[in-house]
């Protein structure tokens, strides 16, 4: 197989590139991704679709961050430099496992799989800032409300936990996108029908190909709706009728939390540009929450060594029941201060925060 291969300065002189005006193929090359040269066809299944079948785990591009770091301003793309430089971090977070376990810890090595950066240097690509869009009034109203385990310190009952907490889902487009594990997304397809599973929190999209019959609005599912067609060798896939009750963001310490409305609507499109590699994007419309639309635009690698775990969360909610029972004055009222979650990942998982120097 014959590889497109382009000098990258060549393509990324320029601080930004217009999105709209490249093809799925070209912003596959762009982010560093294997790709097949332009005499390349697209494999077929045996009933006449683009065959999309495959494992293709999202921690391939777990290094690259889905909002750009402000500091990049509109700077789409790594430089050489600053390439060698991230995939070297890469490798030595890689070695974190091995670190550990010589040294008898249990942390982010044992926990995090981060897997490769990518040459774009975020995964929202539009705007041209790459990070999401100013929040409406009505958005950062909503913010302001969100409550979740690293929201705050006392838990009073389950409202006080977001979608995933509770271990129900990661919403749209969050589930598309990486995650600290569990990072598998394998492809199934049969005449008629796309199927999406997804390792983390262990949900399955079920996608119909063509003119199906839609869901009355009042019906809501977490993933929502989602209908497909294809465009030529790419999948379009539509998806409505939302709940508005996950986060547009993976909430954690130190990042904003982002709420979504029942208005929420995404456009995905994915397409084969090589034997081992889908380019997948996605548009996010949300009118009530957001100022503006935005984009995700990253490749998908083949790894069908990949093994799709069963993801069993905290078993029974234990953990939401022990969160309550732990820190409401109700259940233990010599409980004391509370840990904050930022300070709990700390000590337990990142190492950052030393107990004996906080003695």
């Amino acid at each position: 197989m014959r590889y497109l291969a382009i000098p990258i300065a060549l393509l990324i002189a320029a601080p930004a590139l217009a999105q709209e005006d490249l093809s799925p193929r070209e912003m596959a090359v762009l982010a560093g991704a294997q790709v097949a040269g332009e005499s390349w066809e697209a494999p077929r299944t045996s009933w006449g679709d683009p065959d999309l079948r495959g494992i293709w785990p999202l921690d391939a591009v777990g290094r690259t961050p889905v909002a750009r770091p402000e500091a990049l301003g509109e700077q789409a793309y790594l430089t050489d430099e600053e390439y060698a430089e991230a995939l070297a971090a890469a490798e030595a977070a890689a070695e974190g496992y091995e670190r550990e376990d010589a040294e008898g810890e249990i942390g982010a090595g044992h926990w995090f799989e981060w897997g490769q950066p990518l040459r774009q240097t975020s995964l929202i690509m539009e705007p041209a800032n790459g990070r999401h869009p100013e929040l409406t009034e009505e958005g950062e109203r909503r913010s302001a409300n969100m409550l979740s385990s690293w929201s705050h310190d006392v838990f009073e009952g389950i409202e006080d936990f977001n979608s995933l907490d509770l271990c129900i889902s990661r919403g749209l487009p969050s589930s598309m996108t990486p995650f600290p594990y569990n990072n598998g997304v394998r492809v199934f397809q049969s005449p008629g029908f796309v199927v999406l599973q997804l390792e983390l929190v262990h949900e399955t999209r079920i996608i119909p190909i063509g003119d199906t019959p839609r869901l009355p609005d009042q019906i809501r599912p977490w993933l929502g709706q989602s209908r497909g067609f294809w465009d030529g060798d790419s999948l379009i896939i539509v998806t409505t009728n939302l709940t508005g009750e996950t986060p547009l963001n993976i909430v954690g310490p130190g990042n904003k939390p982002l709420p979504t409305s029942d208005q929420q609507r995404m456009v995905e499109r994915i397409t084969p540009v090589g034997p081992d590699t889908l380019f997948y994007e996605a548009w996010i419309d949300d009118p009530v929450v957001l100022t503006e639309p935005f984009k995700l635009a990253f490749p998908w690698s083949r790894n069908d060594d990949y093994e799709m775990f069963e993801y069993a969360c905290h078993e029974g909610n234990t953990i939401v029941r022990n969160y309550i029972t732990a820190t409401s004055p109700r259940f233990n009222p010599d409980a004391g201060e509370a840990m904050g979650a930022a300070e709990w990942v700390g000590r337990t998982v990142t190492g950052t925060v030393d107990e004996d120097e906080e003695e």
